[in-house]
């Protein structure tokens, strides 16, 4: 199993027309790719093998499934830490025009990788997120209930950015196999197959002095105890942005050492 710095590869024959428009990989590029991997592995319980790409790049194992993709960044440049989600598009080239069309950019790619094609997007707020053509994880329903549990979106109008990813990525479109569509509970709510895979929410601000407000995508990491992984991420360098308990269970927002943030929630 391989990964790239901007999406994933796999061995298996999953293709990502299967799945066209759900998250289908994450991957974190990290000012000091052993550093991250101790953190992660001490606080997550990932293991972690080479990549094809070289020693730079690695995946990450949980109980020896591919969970995901971590590198290191070039030192040269100075850009925030954080997790990225990709999506799983039938046509990558496709995909990235309607992006440009959308007054939204395509940063980097698309790009050739050994089983598929890729691109790094952010959409009209700044959130930023990847785009995947070709294979996928061998096993990908056990990769998206494991890493992550789900995604969160992080928007100014949650309906604004519904209507853009639903374009761009083909959400509600009738076709077999496309994703679902719903508002619940103040939350544009996406489902792959009947599962929850995305929550799109309202309220970011590019102006807010805090960087949780801030338009992104945030992943949600499955754990057996919440308060013990919380100690685990202080222990190693992290630091805790804040904690929520309720009926459906506890949950944590956390910052890697390098300031990458995630929430744990029982699993």
């Amino acid at each position: 199993m391989d990964t790239t710095p901007t999406g994933p590869t796999a061995t298996g024959a999953m293709l990502s027309q299967e799945i066209f428009g759900a998250p289908c990989w994450i991957t974190l590029m990290a000012r000091d790719l052993r550093a991250s991997q101790s953190f992660y592995g001490a606080v997550l319980g990932w293991r972690f093998q080479r990549a094809r790409l070289g020693d730079e790049f690695s995946v990450a194992l949980l109980e020896g499934t591919p969970v995901a993709g971590i590198g290191a960044l070039a030192p040269a440049l100075r850009v925030p830490v954080a997790w990225t989600p990709y999506f799983a598009v039938t046509d990558v080239d496709e995909t990235a025009a309607r992006i440009r069309e959308r007054s939204a950019t395509v940063a980097v790619g698309p790009l050739r990788f050994p089983v598929g094609r890729g691109a790094l997007a952010a959409d009209r707020d700044g959130a930023v997120f990847g785009i995947w053509e070709g294979q996928l994880v061998s096993d990908w329903q056990s990769w998206r209930k494991n890493a992550p549990a789900w995604l969160r979106l992080r928007a100014r109008d949650a309906f604004e950015a519904a209507i853009f990813y639903g374009e761009v990525l083909d959400w509600a479109c009738g076709r077999p196999g496309c994703c679902e569509v719903a508002y619940e509970a103040g939350d544009v709510v996406l489902r792959q197959g009947g599962d929850v895979v995305a929550h799109l929410g309202s309220g970011a601000s590019g102006a807010a002095p805090e960087a949780l407000m801030h338009p992104r995508w945030h992943v949600y990491f499955p754990v057996s105890d919440v308060g013990s992984t919380v100690q685990a991420a202080l222990r190693n360098g992290g630091s805790v942005l804040g904690t929520e308990s309720d009926s459906s269970g506890a949950e944590a927002t956390l910052c890697d050492p390098d300031g990458a943030m995630f929430t744990v929630t029982r699993g």
